[in-house]
């Protein structure tokens, strides 16, 4: 039930209250009238469930005031099944030619605090624990360890109006706390973070166009290398890594059904050029370009004025995507 059909389900309620063959004896005044349909307390507008909705979607669309302090529990599960033909060359050719079938679930269990610096600024900080169970030709087994750190901000240069595209200015900063797989057994799915710090920055736009929200983005993200690694991949060690810079981008729409339930749908794309590698014996290669795309279908549901709870499925479009996830986020109060 949108504002817009608040009323006249209203008039429906008084109607549906009125006993069979009563007859009204006087005609409601126009303030009682007004009274009854009138916006109760706590229930809010559209715009406002619209920017709750989008604010739960994803926090990168909205800021805190200042002072203030908001807290998040995200829990995600993720499966990713692929099969892939494992070469090797030496300079006496083809070496090694192995297929191999990998399934992994990972469950990642994600606290995030945001603090309002100032009322267009806000500082974030995420510490993610992931749970991975990995099943391979090779190696199967659980790792449980803490992923990557991410520390950044958000700032909104100009105000926020209701008549107009709103800006959002994104930066993050990607610390490698997490399991490196450049430092476990090569293809043992072990790792559960990137083994690189990695810097991003991006833009976000949304805008309210009753009664549904628009959002999108587009972001950048460059990382460092990781050296003096020592890694036995095949027949070859490796000893260095130079991930390529990736460009990713988003676009959706939430829909607010009523005051207590809200919907969403996305869609995230991010491509990322080949990571240059380079091994013991002075071989060096490039990998080759890697494209992701996930759907992303929500549903929000208010249980109490200052709290939604959002579940989410995602699907995965392209082979290096996971092939599905589901996702639960809930706010957290102190």
């Amino acid at each position: 039930m949108t504002l817009k059909t608040a009323p006249l389900f209203a008039t429906l309620l008084l109607l549906a209250a009125t006993p069979a063959g009563a007859q009204q004896t006087q005609a409601p005044s126009t303030e009682a009238a007004r009274d009854a349909l009138a916006k109760k307390e706590g229930e809010g507008d559209q715009s406002a469930l619209l920017k709750e909705t989008l604010t739960a979607v994803d926090k990168q669309y909205s800021l805190i005031r200042k002072g203030r302090s908001q807290f998040t529990y995200d829990a995600t599960y993720t499966y990713v099944g692929q099969e892939r033909i494992v070469t090797d060359y030496t300079a006496d050719g083809l070496t090694l030619f192995d297929i191999e079938n990998t399934n992994s679930h990972t469950i990642t269990n994600t606290l995030s605090a945001d603090y309002g610096v100032l009322n267009n600024l806000t500082a974030n900080f995420t510490l993610p624990l992931i749970s991975k169970y990995t099943d391979s030709t090779k190696h199967s087994g659980l790792s449980n360890s803490l992923g990557d750190i991410n520390v950044g901000a958000r700032w909104q240069p100009i105000e926020a109006k209701r008549d107009r595209a709103n800006f959002t200015v994104t930066g993050n900063v990607r610390l490698p706390s997490g399991r490196s797989p450049f430092k476990v057994i090569a293809g043992s799915g072990e790792a559960t973070g990137s083994g690189v710090t990695a810097v991003s920055a991006g833009l976000n736009v949304n805008r309210i166009v009753d009664p549904v929200a628009l959002f999108g983005s587009i972001n950048v993200t460059a990382s460092a290398a990781a050296d003096h690694l020592h890694q036995v991949n095949g027949t070859r060690v490796l000893t260095r890594v130079k991930p390529g810079t990736s460009v990713g981008f988003g676009i959706g729409f939430a829909y607010a059904l009523s005051y207590g339930i809200s919907t969403t749908l996305s869609f995230q794309e991010a491509i990322s050029a080949g990571s240059k590698l380079r091994f013991e014996d002075g071989l060096e290669v490039k990998t080759s370009t890697q494209t992701s795309a996930i759907v992303n279908m929500g549903l929000g549901y208010r249980v109490s004025p200052k709290t939604t709870v959002n579940l989410s499925v995602g699907i995965g479009l392209t082979d290096d995507s996971p092939n599905l996830s589901v996702g639960l986020n809930l706010p957290l109060a102190f």
